[in-house]
């Protein structure tokens, strides 16, 4: 699957750096999904999957062990948390960036989840339409990627 990027991106996305706001340039392995049970049934998907709780976060602190992983909140260090009030993380497929090694302060948290009904910037994951990306998790396989172009 490739997604060509449909906005102004800095000229060396390969520079991605904590909290700029860019989503990196490449081919990202679909590592697993979250989605929010109280909302949404479970997606059909030959992906690994499991129901967000309100106790799931997601380290953004390029100093702490635990960076670019999940975690349980609360949490001491920066996170950001998966349960939300929108619907943005009604599902999130975890992208495989920055997580084989994780290098700290590279970049976290870079997701595709559902967008916001005016399709705004994300702070850097891939943002689809719900029906669109409920169609793409039926289809993908463990082991796909998606590539992102700029």
């Amino acid at each position: 699957m490739t997604i060509v990027a449909p906005w102004d991106a800095p000229a060396s996305l390969t520079a991605k750096k904590e909290g700029d706001g860019a989503t990196p340039a490449g081919e990202f392995p679909l590592r697993y999904v979250w989605y929010r049970g109280d909302r949404i049934p479970a997606p059909e998907t030959a992906l690994p999957k499991r129901a967000l709780d309100r106790t799931d976060g997601w380290c953004n602190a390029p100093e702490d062990p635990r960076y670019n992983q999940h975690v349980p909140l609360p949490c001491a260090a920066s996170t950001e948390a998966l349960w939300r009030d929108d619907n943005l993380y009604d599902i999130i497929v975890v992208l495989g960036f920055n997580d084989e090694p994780v290098i700290k302060g590279a970049g976290s948290a870079i997701f595709m989840h559902v967008a916001r009904a005016d399709y705004s910037p994300t702070a850097g994951c891939v943002a689809l339409a719900l029906e669109d990306l409920q169609e793409i998790l039926r289809t993908v396989q463990p082991g796909e990627a998606v590539k992102i172009l700029n």
